[in-house]
């Protein structure tokens, strides 16, 4: 009797033994599986251009040089109409991020800066040079920036930057629906994030 009970015990501990390692098998397979699908989504995202504008300038150049002593002024001047296509993207590739699959959380260390493109398309109109002033090719880099200085300062005014964090937010909320999906935690600068509305929170 005392065999058979002993024999009915290593039973059940060598199939509970096999049926703990193959639970844990199982388990790590799929916490790999979400770790490769989680890099695959941050790999996949590349170049985000989130938004787009247009702007239009016209600037008048002058340019003035003293000749002789002051006895002469040698002057150039141009009137200079621009009109300019900016783009705003986040490379999101360039995400720095850590996964931890012990505690399953998946952690976005730092997000690219914004690149803001200016193509401007430059038109020259009355252009006027006296004989020993004439325009040069160091003339038309001033105005070129110059103009670019001025967009800048029209591009911050604008709304172009603030409609770019919402876009950029509302692709960053895809990280969150992904690890919430899998029963993960997604942290950014060691602030857990609980929903995807967290990030108009946090500065980006």
């Amino acid at each position: 009797m005392r065999k058979i009970l002993f024999g009915v015990i290593i039973t059940l501990v060598v199939l509970f033994t096999f049926k703990y390692c193959g639970d844990r098998k199982e388990d790590k397979i799929i916490l790999q599986e979400n770790t490769a699908l989680i890099q695959e989504q941050i790999k996949n995202v590349g170049k985000l251009v989130v938004t787009e504008g247009h702007f239009s300038e016209v600037f008048s150049y002058k340019n003035s040089k003293a000749l002789f002593g002051n006895f002469i002024e040698a002057e150039k001047k141009a009137l200079v109409v621009v009109n300019a296509d900016v783009t705003i993207a986040y490379d999101l590739s360039r995400i720095e991020y850590q996964i931890d699959e012990a505690t399953k959380t998946l952690r976005i260390l730092s997000i690219p800066k914004e690149e803001i493109k200016i193509s401007p398309d430059f038109e020259y109109y009355d252009i006027q040079a006296d004989f020993l002033n004439q325009f040069e090719a160091k003339d038309y880099n001033e105005i070129k920036k110059t103009v670019n200085i001025s967009l800048m300062k029209k591009i911050e005014a604008s709304d172009l930057k603030s409609n770019a964090k919402n876009r950029l937010i509302s692709e960053l909320a895809k990280f969150y629906i992904l690890t919430n999906s899998l029963g993960w935690t997604l942290e950014y600068n060691e602030n857990p994030i609980r929903s995807p509305e967290a990030f108009q929170d946090i500065k980006l």
